[in-house]
């Protein structure tokens, strides 16, 4: 197994341990913290993983297959974490959630005509939007810093739905077999 690979792994390991960290409250803020210091981690090696495999021709079957996978499961994770801790309202995860199954969907369908759909500059804006609103929604720092995170749930929202209906129109064909 690379290292691009094993970082993936470690990834989905890591998930477990946020859970717990979020969730469990005899930690009290030192929880948060160290919720926050696993996802922070863990978003590094998503973004270290690809440029690794990518950089060094070490792309597979795995990674490709994991990767997305591996980034669901810590976002969705996160979002779900969130509304337990009533700082996030379920319908805006309902949605983001929801985005990701459509993007599935289309990428098993894309996958089984042997065509591969590659992530838009949208879909990256709408990760790194997400990714950022998660760790400000988890240190809950107050003050100015929850007038940013709520800038952020609205800034994440939008670019969600945009990079969907970028996403839907760019590979609609999928659907109707032209691609």
């Amino acid at each position: 197994m690379n290292l691009p690979n094993k970082l993936t792994v470690l990834r989905v390991c890591m998930v477990p341990v946020f859970v717990f960290l979020m969730l469990w409250d005899g930690l009290g803020d030192a929880g948060k913290y160290a919720a926050a210091v696993i996802f922070i981690l863990a978003s590094m090696t998503d973004w270290l993983d690809g440029y690794l495999a990518r950089k060094n021709n070490l792309v597979t079957d795995f990674g490709k297959f994991m990767d997305p996978i591996a980034d669901k499961l810590l976002v969705c994770s996160a979002l779900i974490c969130l509304v337990e801790k009533g700082r996030l309202a379920a319908w805006i995860v309902i949605i983001i959630i929801g985005r990701e199954f459509i993007i599935s969907g289309f990428r098993l369908v894309a996958s089984d005509k042997g065509t591969v759909i590659a992530a838009s500059y949208w879909g990256k804006f709408k990760t790194v939007s997400q990714m950022l609103m998660v760790i400000l929604l988890i240190l809950d720092l107050g003050g100015v810093f929850d007038t940013i995170a709520s800038v952020l749930v609205w800034v994440a929202l939008a670019l969600t739905v945009i990079s969907l209906a970028d996403y839907l129109r760019k590979n609609w064909g999928v659907l109707d077999g032209q691609m």
